[in-house]
């Protein structure tokens, strides 16, 4: 006899993104909306920043303090602390909320914002 598999588990293994080495460093799956993102972004547990800093765990963080990333002096200065608000607006106009930050991108649809920083909050 055949056991069904349910859709729900189904989709927990498709929504699950496994790095090489141990399941212990799953990361869920991107929303469509963090594609644009991930083109300098990572979120990997330890993964290296490439032109944007790893993003893992920056719901919270300070602006500008993970350790190794060359951040513009504008973005350093900032002490700003990334919480939902500050992150919507930032990825709105990122040069609106800290003049002289280098992230060139902005996100204007607040649907596609919500969904990076609810990503994002997944990722700690």
């Amino acid at each position: 006899m055949r056991k069904k598999v349910g859709i729900g588990l189904v989709a927990l293994a498709i929504s699950m993104v496994v790095t090489p080495g141990s399941a212990q460093t799953a990361v869920p799956a991107a929303p469509p909306a963090f594609a644009t993102c991930r083109a300098c972004h990572s979120v990997q547990p330890g993964g290296k920043s490439g032109i944007g800093p790893n993003l893992k765990g920056v719901v919270g963080r300070t602006a500008g303090t993970l350790p190794g990333f060359n951040y513009s002096p504008a973005v350093k200065a900032s002490k700003l602390t990334l919480d939902e608000k500050a992150l919507d607006e930032y990825l709105a106009a990122p040069t609106r909320k800290i003049p002289g930050s280098r992230m060139p991108i902005a996100t204007p649809d607040a649907t596609k914002r919500a969904a990076i920083i609810a990503y994002l909050k997944s990722v700690k």
